[in-house]
């Protein structure tokens, strides 16, 4: 019996564990609960980096792999920990390559320049931060480090700017402070020492078109890429994530070209036995391929769509780079054809007065066997009032179903929504 780590392991994840292959011949442990993992009032890495410490020294067994699913901070504790422990995977330094937004587009630009937006490090606590910044309006301002599109704005106007610049200097710190304290165990070039987290980057808009996200790994410095999922955007500025929908419907030789390019941005980065995910956005009427970002892991988000229509969760290449081993994935070997993640999202503030009772949660079972449904609100709770949303909507839920094809998945999610009967009562908020 092998022993993984995993940070934040919850039930859930449990449940998508046990769908790879020898999932019965190794034994997982939660690495920190899913509390002070994820959701803790504030990220105090070096706290969390001494009790994951302990409680590896404690084990008795072996330590044979440590993991995570989840973004930062947990992102980058892992490479620390696998170094201290001998263990396969990425160093710290490659996964900031990825991860440190400033430190990545540098990197991009030696490798796909084509393939990045102008760009510029801002310091949002200067006397004047628009000093030196040369991009046209519109752009995008968002933090060096954050996740869910945490303080990310789109800047049209001065206004725009100094308004940003006010809610990101509230907030920054959030992501900045724990960010700093893992730059401090790495080596950095003096061009991105100088970039730290309480910095933030601002990027030409770059989000028309089509986005997806590839799901990758390298094993002993071979690039494979095993799927391809698109992400739909709603709202104001398509900034908002609708539904993740694998597989992707994206042209082939669109695929081909992002695959490319991920070969050659990882391999440039120094990234090795290590699974990662990168975003690109696709404009159909130019024919122009974008590449958003990297993130060193594997999306958790998708966790459930690879079971649908591979036959088992993707976390089993997690696990095999995790042990050393060269990944093996099924393929197309799932129940339906097509899955999706579907985020329940509401654009105007309010008060929640109803969220789905057992029996609307059996009643979405028996319809949809397959459907895993997430509940991120309870009643009387402000919207206002939930962490880590984007800064034009609220996520209030989260549902992973199966279909057909697009038409059967959309039909079967408005059937879902009507079924769970949320209500959120925008007067109230209003007055």
């Amino acid at each position: 019996m092998r022993n993984v780590f995993i940070f934040g392991l919850d039930d859930f994840h449990r449940r998508q564990l046990a769908t790879i292959q020898g999932s019965e011949q190794i034994a997982f442990h939660p690495l920190l609960n899913k509390h002070e993992a994820i959701h803790p009032e504030r990220f105090p890495v070096n706290e969390m980096l001494e009790k994951s410490r302990a409680t590896l020294e404690a084990f008795s067994g072996s330590v044979d792999a440590v993991c995570t699913y989840w973004d930062f901070p947990t992102s980058t504790l892992v490479p620390i920990l696998r170094e201290r422990w001998g263990l396969s995977g990425a160093g710290l330094n490659a996964v900031l390559r990825l991860e440190h937004k400033y430190w990545a587009r540098l990197e991009q630009q030696a490798t796909v320049p084509d393939l990045i937006p102008a760009f510029a490090a801002v310091d949002p606590f200067a006397d004047d931060p628009r000093a030196g910044l040369t991009l046209d309006y519109p752009f995008w301002l968002k933090p060096i480090k954050a996740h869910s599109s945490y303080l990310g704005f789109r800047i049209d106007s001065d206004a725009r700017f100094d308004e940003a610049i006010k809610k990101i200097r509230r907030g920054i710190a959030q992501f900045g402070q724990p960010f700093n304290e893992v730059l401090e165990k790495a080596s950095l070039p003096p061009e991105v020492a100088a970039v730290d987290g309480y910095h933030c980057i601002a990027e030409q808009i770059i989000s028309a078109g089509q986005q997806c996200t590839l799901e990758g790994y390298v094993f002993e410095g071979d690039v494979h890429v095993y799927g391809i999922i698109d992400s739909i955007r709603a709202g104001r500025h398509r900034s908002s994530f609708q539904r993740y929908q694998y597989p992707s419907q994206l042209p082939r030789r669109v695929q081909d070209r992002m695959i490319d390019a991920a070969r050659r941005v990882i391999t440039h980065a120094g990234y090795d036995n290590a699974p990662f995910n990168m975003e690109f956005f696709w404009s159909r009427a130019a024919d122009q391929l974008s590449l958003l970002e990297v993130n060193a892991r594997c999306s958790k988000s998708h966790s459930p769509l690879f079971v649908e229509v591979d036959g088992a969760s993707h976390l089993q290449v997690m696990v095999n780079l995790g042990l050393g081993e060269a990944p093996a994935f099924p393929y197309r070997q799932g129940q339906f054809p097509m899955a999706a993640k579907f985020m329940l999202r509401v654009f105007r503030p309010g008060i929640v007065r109803r969220v789905p009772e057992a029996a609307d949660i059996e009643a979405l079972k028996a319809r949809f066997p397959e459907a895993e449904l997430h509940v991120l609100v309870e009643p009387g709770m402000d919207l206002d009032t939930l962490r880590f949303q984007d800064s034009y909507s609220y996520e209030i839920g989260v549902i992973f179903l199966g279909g057909q094809n697009q038409a059967d998945l959309l039909a079967r999610y408005r059937e879902a929504i009507r079924i769970l009967g949320f209500e959120i009562d925008h007067a109230s908020k209003a007055a």
